[in-house]
């Protein structure tokens, strides 16, 4: 089982920040070539955000090119593929036909390079009104992707929404990805940034919440906000000690010939079980991860 809390963005053409992102605690790393990148510096940083891969890290790394419909998104893909990369996250997707397209470069690039097939992840980016009406097709699609990212900024701002600190207006989106991607048989979505770095506080209310809509991880802009979304992302000791109380409680029970038991008044059936199972599954995972 794969688990990603945290990714963690740095800007690729930031020497400096490139240098030491992957120090910083983050489940996976993603070196920028988009929005944090000025266009005339966007072909210099391929170079160095690949350096940088292949450099001895701590954790995945991933690289985000720029969208499939901009002049620089093939040597984006041309330039950064290899053995040191884990995998692509492509912005602004806003069709099946785009991820496949991604898809199929990306097997062209694992070809040339002796790579095994599919040994490049690529996460689509859901970050507009047209992305998020495609997202059901995009989640289908019957790529390699396996899980999307909300880009909460971008739709925001194209679907002229306001940004209360509860973030109330993407409800809507979030409860689209985790329903849209548990349908498509993906991995549970990774929530947007929470822009505020110094805002400890909320970004930690927003990640709960995220986490109580199906979220499995959120995008981290700033060191200091991954080991809060670590934290909030992980099951808590208590509910370690839950999952395993039913589990044991539930295994007894079918060992008697009962499908349903009570826990502390709480009803416990197999939907309940499997939950308990995944909590198990999320914490086991982390723990291998260290």
């Amino acid at each position: 089982m794969t688990v990603f809390r945290s990714f963690l963005f740095a800007p690729g053409n930031d020497a400096r920040k490139v240098g030491k992102v992957f120090s910083f605690g983050a489940d996976a790393v993603i070196l920028d070539l988009e929005d944090a990148v000025p266009l005339a510096e966007k072909p210099a940083a391929r170079e160095q955000v690949v350096d940088a891969l292949k450099r001895d890290r701590a954790c995945p790394g991933y690289v985000r090119v720029n969208a499939y419909d901009t002049e620089f998104c093939y040597r984006d893909f041309a330039e950064v593929v290899g053995p040191w990369l884990d995998g692509v996250v492509l912005p602004k997707v806003e069709s099946a036909d785009q991820v496949k397209s991604a898809d199929w470069l990306l097997g062209n690039l694992e070809r040339e390079q002796d790579l095994g097939a599919g040994t490049i992840a690529l996460i689509p980016i859901i970050e507009t009104a047209r992305g998020l009406q495609a997202a059901e097709a995009v989640a289908s699609a019957g790529t390699r992707a396996r899980r999307l990212v909300l880009g909460g900024a971008d739709l925001t701002a194209d679907l002229n929404l306001d940004s209360p600190t509860d973030e109330w207006t993407l409800a809507h989106a979030r409860a689209m990805l985790v329903q849209t991607s548990r349908a498509a048989g993906i991995e549970p979505p990774i929530d947007t940034v929470w822009l505020d770095v110094q805002d400890l506080n909320n970004l930690e209310k927003a990640a709960g919440r995220a986490k109580q809509m199906g979220f499995q991880g959120k995008v981290c802009i700033h060191p200091s906000q991954v080991d809060v979304v670590n934290r909030v992302f992980a099951p808590t000791a208590a509910d370690i000690e839950r999952a395993e109380e039913i589990v044991r409680a539930f295994e007894k029970a079918l060992a008697s010939g009962s499908a349903s038991i009570r826990i502390d008044g709480q009803f416990i059936d197999y939907a309940i079980v499997r939950k308990a199972q995944r909590t198990l599954e999320i914490a086991e995972a982390i723990r291998r991860r260290g």
